[in-house]
């Protein structure tokens, strides 16, 4: 009998190890501080890159003045929708990294943040006396990132503001699915020509120091699978039948002995 509770209790010991292995596998931030308060180690800042496409609204107090630096609104319909979709055409950052802006002609943005470009126009205009009180914005049209891998909502997604954060992307996406390894998270950046893959471990706080952790325009968030997932796609395939085999066996095993000390 004694013999019988001890492989009971060693079969509770092996699930429970196996309990608190998954769980410092899956928790994310496993080493922050509750409650203590950190310093933003970066102030992140989007900067203008070569195919970028930009809106930008030129306003006076003499409308007139400023209806010569702005593009048409355009009015579209999406399928049957019975609701006509309005955009503001925008400027397409060539491989000089210019825009071609009215009247003002030839104008490198490319490395500008969004205000860096807006006092840029509003300098030239004043200068060049086209208009004395000129307010111009600037938005980007084209700011998505993408993210794929072992996701809930794998995709593309439209940013709207001028900031997003490598956790905020995984969230739109839905989290990472119980296969997604917390440890391999890859962020692939193009710049200036080169492509950079930094790999992210969700569960250290080291993720805020990353110069990954802010996205940037067409950056792509990857999510590797771990073993388990790649074990179900062997056995998908019919590559792995010892492998259900053998699981079947312990299972099998497990379960007589269960059986036999409740006798």
């Amino acid at each position: 009998m004694i013999g019988k509770l001890v492989k009971l209790m060693l079969v509770g010991l092996v699930v429970f190890c196996t309990s608190c292995n998954s769980t410092k596998k899956v928790v994310y931030l496993q080493d922050v501080i509750p409650l203590k308060q950190q310093e933003i180690a970066q102030q992140f800042e989007m900067h203008i890159h070569v195919d970028d496409l930009l809106a930008i609204m030129v306003n006076s107090k003499d409308p007139e003045l400023a209806l010569p630096f702005n593009m048409p609104v355009v009015t579209y319909q999406i399928g049957t929708q019975n609701t006509p979709q309005q955009r503001v055409l925008g400027y397409l950052v060539d491989k000089n990294g210019e825009i071609d802006f009215p009247i003002l002609g030839k104008l490198q943005v490319a490395g500008l943040t969004r205000l860096e470009l807006t006092e840029l126009i509003k300098q030239k205009l004043i200068d060049e006396d086209l208009i004395k009180d000129p307010i111009v914005t600037v938005q980007f049209l084209n700011f998505k990132v993408s993210v794929m891998g072992e996701v809930s909502r794998p995709g593309s997604f439209t940013i709207n503001s001028d900031r997003i954060t490598l956790l905020e992307a995984l969230s739109m996406a839905g989290d990472l699915t119980i296969y997604g390894r917390r440890d391999r998270v890859a962020v692939i950046r193009e710049t200036d020509g080169k492509r950079t893959i930094l790999f992210h471990d969700l569960r250290s706080s080291d993720i805020f120091l990353s110069p990954c952790y802010y996205l940037q325009q067409n950056d792509i968030v990857y999510v590797e699978p771990n073993k388990a997932k790649a074990g179900q796609r062997e056995i998908n395939s019919n590559t792995s039948m010892s492998v259900w085999l053998s699981a079947v066996s312990i299972l099998a095993t497990i379960s007589s002995l269960i059986v036999t000390a409740t006798k």
